[in-house]
C-alpha cells in the first residue's frame, strides 16, 4: 500500500462488524496500516455472519469488508492482553472501537488513560447510541438505528407495515462513512496541534441526519411526514412504474421541464397542457401515476429507457444484482474488482470509493486468516522477539 495518501498512518480497528470497521476499510484502502484485534479461538462473530467460503470462519461478507487489514489475535479479557493493547495503541494513530459504552473503562483501555499513554491518538467510538444520554447503554444494530432515527416509518407502503430500507446494513455504512470523515478531520487538527481526540457516533444519528427536511419541517409546523411508497409529496410522477416485459424503473421529474420532456416522451402534448406547473400535478397525482404507468407497461424496458434516455429525461432501471453485473456503467467505470484468495478461489467485491484522481485506493487483498499477522505486527509494531511472542502465546494473550 505503499504511495498511497495515508501511507504510514496505523490503524487498530478493535470493533466487530461493520460500522467502526469500514471507516478503518476506507482508510486501509488509502494506504494506512490496518491492524484487526480479534479474540484469540474465534475472531471477529463477523468471520460468520452471510454466506460461508470453503475456508473455515470466512464469510463472503468477511472477506468483502476486513480487505487489506492484518489480524492480530488479542485477549482483552486478560491482563497480559490489555498490557499488550495499551502498548498498540500507544503506537498508534487511530483507534476504532465499538464497545458497549463503558467496556473499555472496565478494562482499563478508557479513552482517558489511552489519550494519556498517546495525546495524538484519534479515537472512534460508534455505539447504538453515543457515549452519552438515557439509552447510551442499550445495545444497537443497523436495523435498529434505522427504526429509531426516523427512517423506517417512512419506507413502505401507506398503511402497511414499515420495511426496513433494502433490508441492508444502511445505517452502519453510513455511520462507517461519518467515521472516516471524523477521523480525517481529527487527523487534520492534530496536524496543527499535535493533540488526537475522541469521534463519538451514535448508529442512529447517521440515520437521523439524512431525513431531508422533516426536522424544520415539524419544529415548524408540527407536521409528521408518513410512509409514501414509491412516490413523494414533493413531487410528481416521481416514483417506479412497471415495463411490460414484468421489470421496473424509477422515474424522477422533481420540475416542471422534467414533466415536459416525460410528456415528450410519451407523445401527450395534452398533459403539459393541463398539468404543466407542479402545484397540479400533486394535486392530481393518481391520475398522473396512472397515466405514466400505463404507459410504461406497454413497452420493453430497454425501450422506455432508450425513449426517455433520448428525451433527457431521468429515468433508471431498478436493478437486481445480476442487472448490475451486465451494466455497461459498472464496468466503465470499474465498480467490481475480483481478487484470488488462497483456498477459495476468485472473489468479487465493490471496488475503492471515492476515486482520487492522482492517488486512488485499491484492495491489495481480502480479508485474512485469524490471527495470520499477530508475530508480525508484535514484532513490528512492539519490537517485540520470537521468544517474547511465543511466552505471550504460551500466557494466551495472543
Amino acid at each position: 500500500m505503499r504511495d498511497l495518501p495515508l501511507d504510514g498512518l496505523r490503524v487498530l480497528d478493535a470493533a466487530t462488524f461493520i460500522a467502526a470497521p469500514y471507516a478503518a476499510s476506507i482508510l486501509g484502502e488509502f494506504g494506512a496500516e490496518v491492524v484487526k484485534v480479534e479474540q484469540p479461538g474465534g475472531g471477529d462473530p463477523f468471520r460468520r455472519f452471510g454466506t460461508p467460503t470453503e475456508r473455515a470462519d470466512t464469510t463472503l461478507a468477511w472477506l468483502t469488508e476486513a480487505r487489506n487489514k492484518k489480524s492480530l489475535t488479542l485477549d482483552l479479557k486478560s491482563d497480559a492482553g490489555r498490557e499488550l493493547f495499551r502498548r498498540l495503541a500507544a503506537e498508534a494513530d487511530v483507534l476504532c472501537e465499538n464497545f458497549r459504552p463503558g467496556t473499555l473503562e472496565k478494562w482499563g483501555l478508557g479513552a482517558d488513560l489511552l489519550r494519556q499513554l498517546n495525546p495524538g491518538l484519534v479515537m472512534l467510538r460508534v455505539s447504538g447510541y453515543g457515549q452519552t444520554g438515557p439509552y447510551r447503554d442499550r445495545p444497537g444494530f443497523a436495523r435498529i438505528a434505522h427504526a429509531v432515527g426516523g427512517l423506517t416509518h417512512l419506507a413502505g407502503m401507506p398503511g402497511e407495515t414499515p420495511v426496513t430500507p433494502g433490508s441492508t446494513s444502511l445505517g452502519d455504512y453510513m455511520t462507517g462513512l461519518y467515521g472516516a470523515a471524523g477521523i480525517l478531520i481529527a487527523l487534520r487538527q492534530r496536524d496543527r496541534t499535535g493533540q488526537g481526540q475522541v469521534i463519538d457516533i451514535g448508529l442512529y444519528e447517521s440515520v437521523f441526519r439524512v431525513l431531508d427536511e422533516m426536522v424544520p419541517v415539524y419544529a415548524r409546523d408540527g407536521t409528521v411526514r408518513q410512509p409514501e411508497g414509491a412516490g413523494t409529496v414533493n413531487a410528481c410522477p416521481h416514483g417506479h412504474f412497471p415495463t411490460r416485459d414484468g421489470k421496473w424503473v424509477a422515474i424522477a421529474c422533481t420540475t416542471d421541464k422534467m414533466f415536459a420532456r416525460l410528456t415528450e416522451a410519451m407523445a401527450r402534448p395534452d398533459l403539459a397542457e393541463a398539468f404543466g406547473e407542479q402545484a397540479k400535478r400533486k394535486d392530481n397525482c393518481q391520475t398522473i401515476d396512472r397515466l405514466v404507468a400505463q404507459w410504461t407497461g406497454s413497452l420493453d424496458r430497454e425501450d422506455l429507457l432508450d425513449r426517455c434516455v433520448a428525451a433527457e429525461l431521468p429515468i433508471g432501471p431498478i436493478n437486481d444484482i445480476a442487472d448490475i453485473f451486465a451494466d455497461p456503467q459498472f464496468a466503465a467505470r470499474g465498480n467490481m474488482v475480483t481478487l484470488e484468495v488462497p483456498g477459495i478461489g476468485p472473489i468479487t467485491v465493490p471496488a475503492v470509493l471515492p476515486r482520487l484522481s492522482d492517488t486512488p485506493g485499491r484492495v491489495e487483498h481480502l480479508g485474512p486468516e485469524l490471527g495470520a499477522d499477530t508475530e508480525a505486527v508484535l514484532a513490528d509494531w512492539l519490537g517485540m522477539s520470537q521468544d517474547e511472542i511465543a511466552e505471550q502465546r504460551r500466557s494466551g494473550a495472543v
